[in-house]
């Protein structure tokens, strides 16, 4: 999301892009880089940690919001990583040399987007969404750039999918519907972690289908657009990121939407886990 925007392709190529996507560079794509992880980014992981680590100890922050800003981070690295996965299996392997199909989270954290951000809403509004480093995927070396651009966008919401049917299979063994808790807080720690886990990933995978550029949900709506209105499209489609702010902003802010949503959210996480939770 923080990359800048490819400009628009000359008449008659097409060149459906997504939010981090960038046009194929001239010749091979380059080989992956053997460095270490950027100390700075290092460095505002080891403040983050430190900074939730002094809140926890002083009883400033509750045990739910820690838990959630922590499985809020790999949820959005292996989304992100899938996108890369699944373009190499379909014929661009442009993040693979760019050493970026990796579960090490220092490759893909973004400072401000994975720790920042993420931190500040969950400490403030207990709710949280945030973006790691996007994936480089390069659409025209699909073999099939109009469909198979559509699979790589969906991979994400889709891995977010798996891991919360995941969250709530475990949820089911550690902790037995019938004997369900009031509150969270009442939960024992890895019932809390996959009851968090799995709502962490539903809104991931939700918010990220919302039918708005850079979002995955764009990519459909993109497949629809006629290629004789590409060039419309694409020119309206750098403010997009302008609308997901106002669009997460709101969210937030309106308690009755970020209650329904949650709600949403329960009712589907009770019909997968087989619990009442918040019901």
């Amino acid at each position: 999301m923080s990359e800048p925007w490819p400009a628009p392709p000359p008449p008659g190529e097409w060149q459906p892009p997504r939010g981090g996507w960038q046009p194929p560079p001239p010749g091979p794509p380059p080989a992956a880089r053997r460095q270490g992880p950027d100390p700075r980014t290092v460095v505002w992981i080891l403040l983050g940690v430190g900074v939730l680590a002094f809140l926890v100890e002083t009883g400033r922050v509750a045990r739910f919001s820690i838990i959630y800003f922590c499985v809020l981070i790999p949820s959005i690295i292996l989304h992100e990583v899938s996108h890369g996965f699944v373009a190499n299996a379909l014929g661009d392997d442009t993040a693979k040399r760019a050493g970026r199909l990796t579960l090490n989270p220092l490759a893909h954290v973004d400072p401000m987007g994975s720790v920042v951000v993420p931190a500040l809403l969950v400490l403030t509004t207990n709710v949280a969404f945030g973006w790691a480093k996007p994936v480089p995927v390069s659409v025209n070396r699909l073999r099939r750039p109009r469909d198979y651009s559509v699979l790589v966008a969906l991979a994400g919401p889709a891995t977010n999918a798996v891991l919360f049917v995941a969250c709530a299979l475990a949820f089911r063994v550690w902790f037995h519907p019938t004997l369900f808790a009031a509150t969270s807080d009442q939960l024992p720690l890895w019932s809390q972690v996959a009851l968090v886990g799995g709502l962490a990933n539903i809104s991931v995978g939700l918010f990220n289908l919302v039918p708005i550029p850079p979002l995955d949900g764009s990519a459909v709506v993109e497949r629809l657009v006629p290629a004789r209105s590409l060039h419309a499209y694409y020119r309206m489609r750098p403010f997009g990121m302008i609308l997901v702010f106002l669009f997460a902003l709101f969210v937030f802010r309106s308690a009755g939407v970020g209650t329904h949503l949650l709600n949403a959210e329960l009712h589907l996480w009770n019909a997968v886990s087989g619990s009442n939770f918040g019901v």
